[in-house]
């Protein structure tokens, strides 16, 4: 019996020996596993707080937002941003210049509605007066006889309409394909699509093409300032997303300004 138990006494030896390493394992790994998740929660929350990613009140959806933003992005460095380059380098300037004045004199008939439902009479009669004169003396907008005349051209929209109501702006919003936005702003949007005149443009062709026209120049009008933020930004999404609030903020209150 003896001889025995000291045959089976290195065997029993080496299964305690096993189990007490992989109990010492066990709890290294765990060990290790918490130490990672403290270190890394520590991480987070340094970059939240130099970052203020995730703590914004007025962008509680900024991981939506991020990812939306990135997705309109590369949309416009491949596809938006060179069809701009190549246009503005190809269009003559006087050109572009009539263009954007017939699609800004077009814009100015809901400028018009707009300044009118917010109670700005003077504003909205001023901009009546530009349609008028840029239509009949500027060969349909393609001058822009009214601000020369000194009717100062306005930018008005249905959520800035809203916001003169009352309703309050809500976190930020970045949309698919339009970008920088408001859940207010979000919820005007398929007004203002519908109080666009040039929505209603027959044939269909002829009023896509319009459209694109329109992007495609608005964009390039804007070529400069977005290599300037690629420049000068450290957080593009953070830039283009405080600078948004904070003029939409001056649009609706500019008194607060």
């Amino acid at each position: 019996m003896k001889s025995k138990l000291k045959k089976n006494l290195p065997q029993q030896m080496a299964s305690v020996l096993l189990l007490a390493a992989s109990i010492l394992l066990t709890g290294c790994s765990t060990v290790a596993v918490d130490k990672i998740k403290d270190r890394a929660d520590q991480t987070l929350d340094v970059i939240s707080t130099k970052t203020n990613i995730g703590k914004n009140p007025r962008d509680p959806m900024e991981g939506f937002n991020r990812i939306m933003f990135n997705f309109n992005d590369a949309l416009d460095q491949n596809i938006l941003r060179p069809a701009a380059q190549g246009y503005r380098d190809i269009t003559p300037s006087f050109v572009q210049t009539g263009i954007g004045n017939f699609f800004g004199n077009i814009g100015d008939v809901w400028n018009a509605v707009n300044n009118l439902l917010q109670g700005k009479l003077g504003e909205g009669m001023s901009d009546v007066m530009r349609v008028a004169v840029n239509t009949t003396f500027g060969f349909g907008g393609l001058l822009d006889i009214g601000s020369e005349a000194g009717l100062t051209k306005h930018r008005e929209d249905f959520g800035q309409t809203l916001g003169r109501w009352g309703v309050r702006s809500g976190p930020y919003l970045v949309l698919p394909l339009l970008g920088s936005s408001t859940l207010r702003d979000a919820i005007a949007t398929p007004v203002d699509f519908k109080g666009d005149i040039w929505s209603y443009k027959t044939p269909v062709y002829l009023r896509n093409s319009g459209t694109a026209l329109r992007l495609v120049d608005k964009r390039a009008s804007v070529l400069d300032a977005g290599n300037l933020i690629e420049e000068a930004a450290l957080d593009k999404y953070v830039f283009i997303r405080d600078a948004y609030l904070q003029r939409r903020a001056g649009q609706i209150n500019p008194d607060d300004d």
